[in-house]
């Protein structure tokens, strides 16, 4: 078995016990986004990100909220 096979092994076999969540709290989705809670605060206010009536933000919003550059326009433009 070659390094690249086992790292591949090792990738694959942290992917399957690390799912990825679905939903996160408001400071994982600063963490995640690289910036502090009380921005990730203001980008719910302002209909960037969205919570679901448990106060999770649906991962998927962090997503988009990545492919968004800082003066509002997509990265990959």
């Amino acid at each position: 078995m070659s390094e690249l096979d086992i790292a591949l092994r090792a990738v694959q076999l942290y992917a399957e016990t690390h799912p990825r969540p679905t939903h996160v709290t408001i400071g994982q989705a600063a963490e995640m986004l690289g910036i502090g809670r009380w921005k990730a605060t203001q980008l719910v206010k302002a209909g960037v990100l969205r919570i679901n009536a448990c106060g999770l933000v649906p991962v998927e919003c962090v997503d988009a909220a990545r492919s968004i550059s800082p003066h509002g326009r997509s990265r990959t433009a």
